[in-house]
């Protein structure tokens, strides 16, 4: 969907900020219809610009207190069908295909380093993972997906 214009980035950074916020606030707060609002989610929700509602959790208040970025290598071509069962663990909250000297990245969270010791262990005796190499999160600078 290539048609955005600044009134539905405008939504979209205001849904970003809160996914709670009714169509009343949102229409008041930039200056529309109610319907206005409706329709042009609506709109953004078929097109799949917006794909889901959620919340942000502090997971370091949950106990997941080890961040890591874990880069990996695939043998044989197989990266795809390696990334989707990666992709479907626990802890991983993301996999993306990099450019570089590894195929594709991690990003993933632990409660302890015996967690995060596993699950490498459990990625090296995965079939065509060639080698990984993992690198802890020391303190995280700046980490919002709503960024807009």
């Amino acid at each position: 969907m290539s048609n955005i214009d600044s009134t539905d980035e405008k939504i979209l950074k205001e849904l970003s900020k809160d996914a709670r916020t009714s169509y009343r606030a949102l229409a008041q707060k930039l200056g529309l219809a109610i319907g206005t609002i409706a329709s042009r989610v609506r709109r953004l929700e078929s097109a799949g610009v917006i794909k889901s509602y959620t919340c942000v959790i502090d997971y370091e208040k949950i106990g997941y207190d080890i961040v890591a970025l874990i880069e990996f290598t695939v043998s044989k071509g197989r990266l795809e069908e390696v990334e989707k069962k990666i992709a479907e663990k626990k802890n991983v909250y993301g996999v993306y295909d990099v450019t570089g000297l590894t195929d594709s990245v991690i990003l993933a969270r632990f409660r302890d380093r015996r967690e995060l010791n596993a699950f490498v262990k459990d990625l090296l005796r995965m079939e065509n993972i060639e080698r990984t190499n993992t690198h802890v999160i020391l303190n995280v600078v700046k980490e919002d997906y709503r960024a807009f």
